[in-house]
């Protein structure tokens, strides 16, 4: 009796609502009917008595008969064939019967049909009208309700095979019309008890145990000489669903946290930039594919921005000459209409453009990031997004040199999980040297390319701070540097807004060093 009473002691009050139940239904439509409890109730306390193996749960495919759209209706307003007879108190036209009774045109058609063939109703024509009046049959129809109304009283959903021969033809009629009735197969669970179960019998229900403990029972002292429900910490308890933030949005703030944690400042700025800070003060040529419709979105209305007259002199004659940059620039007219038009930035570069732009000598070292979105115009595929996130880094420091980009690079990377990181040669118009990012990633066994990196030219970092100061810099795709981690082989799976997915996100739990 000792494992009895330890049982006894830690049903919750909804098993002990449905465990007396068991002994006379076992249908799990049955027990929800007669506990008064909704059926995710019924269902996890039925899960739990199970694990105290105090029932025993079968399962078997069996078809069922629900009410569908009409049916639903119905049943709270009543057959349309009712509200036609009500409204019939003389010889009355359809139209004038349709107007009363606010049947629709389908619905007096259906009824027409139907009380005919019941006889319930008298039809005659005189000139364009259709008269229809009351028989001695449909007077009686009104005073009680027929087979198919009372059907559509049932508990549902209904076992076909428990019903009674007149419920079988009111089944076949209303199963004739459109959306009352539906059949489908479904998994039906009956229950039985155990040799334990039936040991339980009503004491389970009949014994005085607090359930909860509330600061009204602690002030009046009710818990006194009173019982605790025990409680089972091995049972299965329904999975929680909390609310949680995207995992794109955790993994930018995991990623925001590494760089402050090695004392970098953020940048922000703008999605709509003008193509002179975007490109331009990068020392991007006009001639550059990258600027074609094809890879930029640019503005229509709009279409124009201003620029700093200062600053738009010397990029000016550094796109023309080199200016006094040591450069003999791209030789060609510099268009300053080229250069208002407005643009969805095509990479956070911008950011570093205009932040070292207002930096001074005295200002240094400084270093800086940025987390923002971006913004292509190429076809979408596994591999491309039209938007995402990049995330930009810059270091102004006149002792700063490309092994010092190699540093942060590999200790960004090894907080992000990747252990493998190689530098290799590229080109970019703003960058001399410039690299590539490379990582290994551990799963698929092979290098990946994850953004590129470089020291600023002097054609960039002369013309918008006014002198020569090594400026290391890289953009990196989120997406990319992320996917390894969740698991996902497309980039479109951080838009697809997946319910199941994002429930099922793990969220970052390598911690910055």
């Amino acid at each position: 009796m000792a494992d009895i009473n330890k049982i006894m002691d830690s049903l919750h009050p909804l098993e002990r609502k449905v465990l007396p139940l068991i002994s006379t239904e076992n249908s799990l439509l049955k027990i929800i009917q007669k506990s008064g409890l909704k059926e995710v109730e019924v269902t996890r306390a039925l899960q739990w008595l199970k694990n105290k193996e105090l029932i025993t749960i079968k399962e078997d495919a069996k078809e069922l008969i629900f009410l569908d759209k009409n049916g639903l209706q119905y049943q709270k307003t009543g057959l349309p064939e009712r509200k036609f007879l009500r409204a019939l108190n003389r010889e009355m036209s359809i139209k004038e019967i349709g107007k009363i009774s606010k049947l629709s045109k389908e619905e007096v058609n259906v009824s027409l049909g139907l009380l005919k063939r019941k006889s319930a109703i008298n039809i005659s024509r005189k000139g364009n009208d259709v008269l229809v009046s009351l028989t001695d049959v449909g007077r009686n129809l009104l005073k009680k309700d027929s087979l198919e109304e009372l059907f559509l009283k049932k508990q549902f959903p209904v076992d076909p095979k428990s019903l009674s021969a007149e419920e079988v033809y009111a089944l076949q009629e209303l199963m004739k019309r459109h959306n009352i009735l539906k059949s489908d197969v479904q998994k039906v669970k009956t229950v039985f008890l155990t040799e334990l179960g039936m040991k339980m019998g009503s004491t389970a229900v009949s014994k005085d145990v607090i359930e909860s403990l509330t600061p009204e029972i602690i002030r009046n002292k009710s818990w006194l000489n009173k019982e605790f429900r025990s409680y089972d910490l091995k049972t299965q308890v329904p999975k929680i669903n909390y609310g949680k933030k995207h995992f794109e949005n955790e993994a930018i703030d995991y990623i925001k946290s590494i760089w402050l944690n090695m004392g970098f400042k953020e940048m922000s700025g703008t999605m709509i930039q003008t193509a002179f800070w975007d490109l331009d003060t990068l020392f991007v040529p006009q001639d550059h594919p990258a600027r074609e419709m094809q890879d930029t979105f640019y503005l229509k209305n709009p279409a124009k921005g201003d620029l700093p007259d200062d600053l738009k002199k010397k990029v000016k004659t550094v796109h023309e000459n080199g200016g006094d940059t040591g450069s003999t620039g791209w030789k060609a007219a510099w268009d300053e209409k080229k250069a208002e038009q407005l643009m969805l930035r095509t990479h956070t570069t911008v950011l570093s453009a205009q932040t070292i732009s207002k930096l001074k000598k005295q200002d240094l070292p400084m270093k800086f990031f940025s987390v923002g979105k971006v913004f292509r115009n190429e076809a979408v595929d596994w591999n491309h997004l039209f938007e995402f996130y990049q995330v930009e880094g810059i270091v102004v420091d006149p002792d700063a040199n490309f092994e010092n980009l190699k540093g942060y690079l590999e200790e960004f990377f090894l907080k992000m999980g990747y252990s493998k990181v190689m530098i290799r040669p590229a080109h970019f118009p703003y960058t001399e040297p410039s690299a590539e990012v490379v990582v290994f990633n551990q799963e698929k066994q092979q290098w990946i390319e994850l953004g590129g990196a470089g020291m600023f030219r002097p054609e960039v970092t002369k013309t918008l701070m006014g002198f020569e100061c090594p400026v290391l810099a890289w953009g990196l795709g989120l997406g990319r540097v992320a996917v390894p981690y969740y698991n996902i082989q497309d980039l479109r799976d951080f838009n697809r807004n997946d319910i199941k997915q994002l429930r099922s996100m793990k969220k970052w739990l390598l911690q910055p060093r």
